[in-house]
């Protein structure tokens, strides 16, 4: 035991020795606190400089890349579907491309659905078509709303027009040709009492200072020269609004109207369709390319059918004959 003891006390001896010949530090049984200097900073911080942006090519190429559209034409079959047409009569619809048809084969199949499901066979027939209202330097076509004289109306009624005008040979005229209501500034309080309301309103250049009362109550039925419903030629204006056919652009691009009940043959359905088209696309400047970017037809209780709007329009060397 005597042994053992000596022999720890000498280790620890000789670890005393190895640890002061090292000039390690000492330590004793006193707690000893030293002041500690902190380095201090004498220069600025460096400003954290923002990343370089991109540049305009990169970015216009990154749009480009988010809006490349892929082209299937000399695909076996097209990105994403089965097939470009199916096999048999029964099939799922997300397989396969959208069908696009003939204005003339449409309408077929509208009179086809309507024999088949019994339904009413003087139900209304609507187009809805979605413009390309952009122009050049980020503009866009106005929001518009226009009168067409159908050949073929599909109203049994004429509308109610009344006319602006204090002269007295234009009220015997427009009384003539049919017009609801005919006086001057002396309408403007029954108007805005609701004592008389028509469906258009027309009037001669030299009143319209005196229905700016008017503005608020009427509103888009406001006579404006833009519209046709402001002139001297009264007999025409009357012919137009009385049995033409009024429709407008809703929700910035897009043209839902009637025009042709399923009752009537199928080339008036198709010459009304025709003379629809032509007045939407003669509100945009005709350089700059085609106007309908997708055109459905369908008609009260049908599914919607898409269909050319090309195919429907006069093509230019057509047109250019009818102007000579």
């Amino acid at each position: 035991m005597a042994t053992c003891t000596r022999t720890v006390w000498k280790v620890l001896a000789g670890c005393q020795r190895h640890l002061l010949s090292s000039g390690g530090p000492t330590y004793t049984g006193v707690k000893q606190t030293a002041q500690r200097n902190l380095p201090v900073r004498t220069f600025a911080a460096v400003r954290a400089q923002k990343k370089d942006k991109k540049p305009d090519a990169e970015k216009e190429e990154k749009k480009k890349r988010e809006k490349r559209v892929i082209d299937d034409t000399n695909r076996h079959k097209p990105f994403g579907k089965t097939a470009w047409a199916p096999v048999d009569d029964v099939y799922v619809l997300r397989h396969y491309p959208r069908t696009i048809l003939d204005a003339a084969d449409a309408v077929d199949m509208l009179k086809n659905f309507q024999a088949l499901d019994f339904t009413d066979r003087e139900q209304p027939v609507y187009v809805d078509l979605k413009l390309d209202m952009k122009l050049e330097k980020k503009k866009k076509v106005d929001l518009f709303v226009s009168t067409v004289h159908l050949p073929h109306p599909f109203k049994t009624g004429l509308n109610k027009v009344l006319v602006f005008t204090e002269d007295a040979d234009q009220v015997k005229v427009a009384q003539e040709n049919g017009a609801f209501v005919v006086g001057g500034a002396e309408l403007i309080q029954p108007i805005l009492d609701d004592e008389i309301s028509a469906d258009f309103y027309v009037a001669v250049p030299e009143i319209l200072p005196k229905l700016t009362a008017l503005k608020n109550k009427l509103r888009k039925k406001f006579p404006k020269s833009k519209r046709g419903s402001v002139g001297v030629n009264l007999p025409k204006m009357l012919n137009l609004f009385r049995s033409g056919h009024e429709y407008l652009v809703e929700d910035e691009r897009y043209v839902r109207t009637q025009f042709a009940t399923l009752d009537m043959p199928k080339d008036q359905i198709l010459s009304n369709l025709q003379t629809v088209l032509i007045d939407v696309c003669s509100h945009r400047p005709a350089n700059m390319g085609p106007f309908i970017e997708r055109a459905i037809v369908s008609s009260q209780t049908s599914e919607a059918l898409w269909f050319r709007s090309e195919g429907v329009l006069p093509k230019p060397a057509e047109k250019k004959d009818e102007d000579e």
